[in-house]
């Protein structure tokens, strides 16, 4: 999918070719003095009209000169062909805009938003700003915060940048604005044929708010609301196209309207160069009554954020840029004060499958300003940016600690991204955690990340995550234990259900189907039985018929006159109203069997309905499962690490120690001594169990 930024010059091309026509205007200006015209355009009709058509004698002038200047008759003719030509060309032109200006009234009458009023409140004093912990790790912000870059090496330039305000608004009406000031095109490698696509579109902008803590690529979470470059609303992790798209250049602003009395409350809306591209799109009732705080996003271009006290581009109506903002209708992002004055680079060192992953999600959520460095952090950032990535064909061969990276682009596979984000995160001042299962456990590995870390505002701390857990963090892997096992058990028992369903609805078709049949039996044997019965009634009249000839016959020869006897008439219908009382039986004592079925059908379908579970059941741990620490990895279905790294390293896990470099030791769960006590005996324990390769 090609972006519309390296299109924007085809776009605005018609302006200037409608400009053209007055530089034409240079070259009759030599003969002007000679001409007389100037002396007559008093006298000229169009000049009437020149307050209500400016534009058009603007480009009838150019014209003028086109009448020879020496010819006396073509003087005498001129004003009045001047006066034609002009007030064709001043009533064309007035009529284009009177279209526009009709276009502008439409929207001017549609437009629900009013001006502000004057505010006497304390505006807001603080500059609005973005703080390293509410930007990803590849922006670059510069002249104070006002213009957003990202890096565009070594896989970055897939991935979408985003910065998240200091100061957000939790009541009132205001604004802020973004220009697009550079798109770039970096280079990038060749994809692998048949699996790698870079995400679409390459340069993309989105502009709009997000609640503090939220993910930081903006459109990627229900706390997020905005609208991007082409044009889409995101709201509720869903897409929704509604504004026009806009490009670089252009001064974009989005408004959030949290005023109560306003007609366009919880509401936000999108213009372009002061002029509205989208209706004011609702807010989800989930984040009614939360701070908004502004929130741009963007890959592949430079961006310049504006929160000054006045707008760059005004809007129809009158609106306060948010850095203008009442005190009272502002709140300010959280930001920790610094231990020591210095920022944290912490490495947590536990054992593989022993809460590892558990632990760091708790503590990113406890303190969601440190920055998480790891190779999973990694592809849940490739994913929020739109990147495809093929699935696993051996899982065996991946852990969590390293998962694999099969997304066909040479860049984000070769691991160019991970020594980018080493050298942005050594360079960049922010709380870091940097995540490595088993480099965290060897002194080597850990001396070798140390040495990224070597400026003086950094304080490298070593958390020791060993032994039998706090009860916080049993009770929190039971929990999530039991939320897993009765995920599974709820999963099992939809499935259970759409089989009895897909059964019962077989068995009523089948039971349709035998009822069909058994219909088209009965109306087969009728129709035998009726034709039967036909055909017994054509033999009956036609021996009847046969026996009056001969008796008629008879009667004549002996000179008797012929009687119809009416006795066999009687015996006939006699017999007749007999079979059509035994029909008549035998068809009630089938239509009451029928009846008798069909209720009894009922009766055993509401029986089963009755009998039917409404909810899953309830699912409880079992007592050795209660017994736990950990959950197993069966539970999670992948290791922390594989068999083969295990079975190499583990002879290498050792406790930190301040020798390494690091200037502090925190022990989380045991102390030191029953922390060495507990890696001594697993590290024991696991070589009595273990399979080992490299025996001699």
């Amino acid at each position: 999918r090609r972006s519309h930024f390296g299109s924007r010059r085809a776009r605005v091309s018609p302006p200037r070719v409608l400009a053209m026509p007055p530089k034409k205007k240079a070259a009759p200006k030599k003969d002007e003095p000679k001409a007389a015209p100037k002396k007559e355009e008093p006298k000229a009709a169009p000049k009437k009209e020149e307050p209500k058509a400016k534009a058009a004698v603007a480009a009838a002038k150019p014209e003028e000169p086109k009448a020879p200047p020496k010819a006396a008759p073509a003087k005498k003719e001129e004003p009045a062909a001047k006066a034609a030509a002009g007030k064709r060309k001043a009533e064309a032109k007035a009529e284009e805009p009177a279209k526009k200006e009709t276009k502008v009234a439409d929207a001017d009458v549609s437009e629900k938003e009013k001006d502000a009023p004057a505010d006497k409140r304390p505006a807001l004093k603080e500059t609005i700003s973005f703080y390293p912990s509410d930007t990803t790790l590849n922006v670059i912000p510069t002249l104070g915060g006002q213009v957003l870059m990202a890096l565009s090496d070594g896989g970055m330039q897939y991935l979408i940048a985003g910065a998240r305000g200091n100061v957000g608004m939790k009541a009132g009406r205001y604004m802020f604005e973004v220009k697009i000031i550079e798109a770039l095109n970096p280079a990038e490698s060749s994809a692998v044929a048949g699996r790698g696509r870079s995400p679409a579109p390459r340069q993309l902008v989105r502009i709009g708010f997000s609640v503090a803590g939220s993910p930081l690529v903006l459109g990627d979470s229900e706390d997020h609301i905005c609208f991007d470059s082409e044009g889409t609303f995101h709201a509720s992790k869903k897409k929704t196209p509604a504004a026009q798209r806009f490009t670089r250049d252009q001064i974009i602003a989005v408004v959030l309207n949290l005023d109560a009395k306003s007609p366009n409350h919880n509401t936000l809306s999108l213009f372009r160069d002061g002029k509205r591209i989208s209706e004011p799109q609702q807010i989800p009732e989930n984040l009614h009554g939360k701070t908004f705080f502004p929130h741009v996003s963007f890959r592949n271009v430079s961006v310049q954020v504006l929160f000054g006290q006045q707008p760059a581009r005004a809007l129809p109506f009158k609106c306060r840029q948010l850095g203008a903002a009442a005190q009272a209708d502002v709140d300010k992002a959280f930001r920790p004060g610094l231990k020591d004055g210095k920022y944290e680079v912490l490495l947590p060192v536990a054992l593989p499958d022993e809460g590892t992953f558990e632990w760091l999600d708790t503590f990113i959520a406890k303190n969601s300003h440190y920055v998480e460095l790891s190779d999973r952090k990694i592809l849940d950032w490739a994913a929020s940016s739109g990147l495809w990535k093929a699935k696993s064909t051996n899982m065996s061969k991946y852990s969590n600690d390293k998962p694999e990276f099969n997304f066909g682009l040479p860049a984000m596979d070769d691991f160019s991204i991970q020594r980018v984000m080493t050298t942005v995160a050594s360079v960049v001042p922010r709380n870091y955690v940097v995540m490595e299962v088993k480099s965290n456990l060897i002194k080597d590995d850990r001396q070798r990340v140390l040495e990224s870390f070597k400026s003086p505002h950094f304080k490298k701390v070593a958390q020791v995550v060993m032994g039998e857990p706090t009860d916080e963090f049993k009770q929190m892997a039971l929990d999530k234990l039991l939320e897993e096992k009765q995920a599974k058990a709820d999963a099992a028992w939809r499935a259970k259900k759409v089989e009895e369903k897909r059964k019962k609805d077989m068995e009523e078709k089948q039971k349709k189907l035998a009822e069909m049949r058994r219909k088209a039996d009965e109306a087969r044997k009728k129709a035998a039985e009726e034709a039967k019965k036909k055909a017994e009634e054509a033999k009956k009249k036609a021996e009847e018929a046969k026996r009056k000839a001969e008796a008629k016959k008879k009667a004549e020869e002996a000179g008797e006159e012929y009687v119809e006897e009416d006795e066999y008439k009687a015996e006939d219908e006699e017999v007749k109203g007999e079979n059509m009382e035994v029909d008549q039986a035998g068809n009630n004592d089938t239509k009451e069997a029928k009846d008798d079925a069909k209720e009894e059908d009922k009766k055993e379908d509401v029986k089963m309905e009755d009998e039917e579970d409404t909810e899953p059941p309830k699912i409880e741990l079992t007592d050795e499962e209660q017994k736990l620490w950990f959950r197993s990895a069966v539970a999670r279905a992948c290791t922390d690490l594989t068999t083969t790294a295990l079975g190499q390293s583990f002879g290498s896990f050792s406790i930190p120690e301040t020798s390494e470099g690091f200037d502090e030791i925190r022990f989380e769960w045991r102390d030191e001594n029953e922390s060495k006590a507990y890696l001594k005996r697993w590290v024991l324990e696991r070589k009595r169990n273990s399979r080992m390769d490299d025996l001699q």
